[in-house]
């Protein structure tokens, strides 16, 4: 596989009156193209600041971030962003939500209309085209605000917390069907989560972050003997729980013993 994604040597620190905070600290990966990575990390180690760099948002302090080999922010227009919220207007029809994005890049060509539409039927959202968002669950909510960001057909996919607003059986239920939408779409995807069974039954690898100034501390690969196992199976292989130690034990490896 191509690289898609490469950052490397990038640090951040954000400034204020009092000073300076070290934020990112020398963080250097890729990503390959059809690669599904998780980010975790102690909470507050400034993991949504990273995504919010690869998405060009910010830009590092030092460091470079390059997606096919040129610098990120000329490929800005195809990168998808998911937030942590559907951010679905009450306003608009589903229909009207999903195509927001093509509407706003002036992209309504009868290709991508018709590519989301097929979205809409094979995702379970097209009898639903005419309600608004309150007439739906968060679980279809969420699934109707990953049509709208694959509607402009990105060609990268950061994932904040995409599922962290929801209830556990819902979280579970959603992360299995948004998961197995990015794999049949033949996506490449950065998922950043606190939740550490999330990034083992999605990620093809994960990246474990240190705390603040982050820094990697591991990058660690998932093989399950059971390659096309869903998300839900893949909490059912006895390859989870030694995946689940092994980050959990890196993340609380500079924890003082009690």
């Amino acid at each position: 596989m191509d690289t898609l994604l490469k950052a490397e040597h990038v640090s951040y620190s954000y400034h204020s009156l009092s000073g300076e905070t070290p934020a990112l600290s020398d963080i250097t990966f890729s990503v390959e193209e059809g690669e599904f990575l998780a980010i975790v990390g102690p909470s507050g180690c400034d993991k949504s600041t990273l995504l919010s760099l690869l998405a060009s948002l910010m830009n590092p302090e030092s460091g470079t971030i390059t997606i096919q080999g040129r610098p990120a922010s000329e490929y800005r227009r195809k990168i998808g962003y998911m937030l942590q919220k559907d951010h679905l207007f009450e306003w608009r029809t589903i229909w009207k939500n999903v195509t927001l994005g093509l509407e706003i890049q002036k992209r309504m060509t009868r290709e991508n209309l018709a590519r989301t539409e097929q979205m809409m039927k094979d995702y379970g959202l097209w009898e639903f085209r005419n309600a608004r968002p309150s007439e739906l669950s968060g679980g279809m909510r969420q699934r109707a605000a990953l049509i709208r960001t694959l509607a402009p057909n990105p060609g990268l996919l950061l994932l904040d917390e995409p599922f962290s607003v929801l209830d556990y059986q819902t979280r579970l239920n959603v992360c299995d069907d948004v998961c197995q939408i990015i794999k049949k779409e033949h996506k490449t995807a950065v998922l950043v989560t606190h939740d550490l069974s999330e990034a083992i039954s999605a990620a093809d690898r994960v990246l474990i972050l240190g705390r603040r100034p982050a820094s990697i501390r591991r990058e660690l690969p998932l093989h399950f003997a059971e390659p096309r196992l869903t998300p839900m199976g893949r909490r059912q292989a006895p390859e989870f729980r030694e995946y689940f130690n092994m980050i959990w034990k890196e993340l609380n490896a500079d924890e003082d013993p009690v």
